[in-house]
């Protein structure tokens, strides 16, 4: 019979070897490029969450889809 410490030493020579065998080593990805709208919504939403927050800095009841709702409004503006 075969000992723990042989069949560890088995499936880490299995593990590594599965993982070695590919022959492209992985590039990153770079993200991809926020559109003009993603920016302008972007900009927008962190101008106009304030105002639907509370002073501890918590959404205010239905404050995160109003602010949401008028990011969008300003963002479908600003991207025309």
């Amino acid at each position: 019979m075969t000992s723990i410490d042989d069949v560890i030493r088995l499936l880490e020579a299995a593990k590594s070897s599965s993982s070695s065998s590919a022959s492209e080593p992985k590039k990153k990805k770079k993200p991809r490029k926020a559109s003009a709208y993603q920016q302008h919504y972007s900009k927008a939403f962190k101008k106009v969450q304030n105002k639907h927050k509370t002073k501890k800095g918590s959404w205010k009841k239905g404050g995160f889809k109003r602010a949401q709702k008028e990011a969008h409004k300003e963002a479908k503006r600003r991207s025309k």
